[in-house]
């Protein structure tokens, strides 16, 4: 098996080598030796990474992260806590498109006080209603 140096890692994988040193400091990736000072990574530390980005990227935390993994490196997928995350997606990107549906409105809105569009007074009463419905108070 031929493996991959720390550089090689971080330039296929987009990471500095930092970042690499951190993941497996914390568990979340494991060399298999060094060559030199340089730490060597199995090729599928590469698969690894692809799952952490993409889990940073919905959302999870490292820690969270790292529970996804066996302990052979190998993904231990918990599909109820994915479904969750894919539900608080869903409700991001509604959240999101409507935000984005009305800032569109307020800069393309014809009338000439936005406070004389029923439109936008109809967007920011919903709007209002959404974030009440989520239990945030105004402070924040």
């Amino acid at each position: 098996m031929r493996f991959l140096d720390i550089g090689e890692v971080s330039e296929r994988a987009g990471l500095p080598p930092s970042a690499l040193r951190y993941y497996e400091e914390i568990g979340l990736i494991a060399s298999v030796g060094r060559n030199g000072l340089r730490r060597q990574f199995p090729p599928e530390v590469l698969l690894q990474l692809k799952l952490i980005a993409m889990g940073k990227a919905a959302g999870f935390s490292l820690d969270e992260i790292a529970g996804m993994f066996g302990s052979n490196g190998e993904p231990d997928l918990p599909r109820a806590v994915l479904r969750d995350k894919a539900d608080q997606l869903d409700r991001h990107i509604r959240e999101m498109t409507a935000l984005r549906d009305t800032l569109r409105h307020v800069a393309d809105c014809p009338a000439p006080s936005h406070m004389e569009c029923a439109t936008f007074r109809r967007l920011v009463a919903a709007a209002g209603r959404r974030r009440r419905g989520r239990g945030r108070s105004s402070r924040g």
